[in-house]
């Protein structure tokens, strides 16, 4: 499967998502960490390779912190994300934790919304 043009241009900002919980992850901040892999959900989930990549890291949070219940729902979040994104059946906005539906969709925050928008764009 080719890699698209909207995952190319959203992976930076999804990666220092990711950077940045892991930097909060590591000073013990474990609840600002898991918001940030939020942020990174809802920046990577129009593409199927960045939005595997979050429930991926968001399942070895669970592991580290062991909160079994967001084990177990990443796991199966995984499997919806490698299975579904490509056909579009993402619920816009959705933060990807197990502490809400997967079928739920959420607000985009605005500072988040015009990144979408601008990869969206390619530019």
């Amino acid at each position: 499967m080719r890699y698209g043009q909207f995952g190319k241009q959203v992976r930076p900002h999804v990666t220092e998502e990711l950077a940045e919980a892991a930097h909060l992850a590591e000073a013990g901040r474990a609840s600002d960490a898991f918001r940030h892999l939020e942020r990174a959900h809802v920046l990577g989930q129009a593409s199927t390779r960045e939005h595997v990549r979050v429930h991926v890291v968001m399942l070895f949070w669970g592991i580290r912190y062991r909160c079994w219940k967001e084990v177990r729902g990443q796991v199966l979040r995984i499997i919806g994300a490698a299975t579904k994104t490509a056909l579009g059946w993402v619920p816009t906005g959705n933060t990807g934790g197990a502490n809400i539906s997967p079928f739920k969709p959420l607000p985009i925050p605005e500072d988040l919304q015009g990144i979408i928008e601008q990869a969206k764009k390619g530019t």
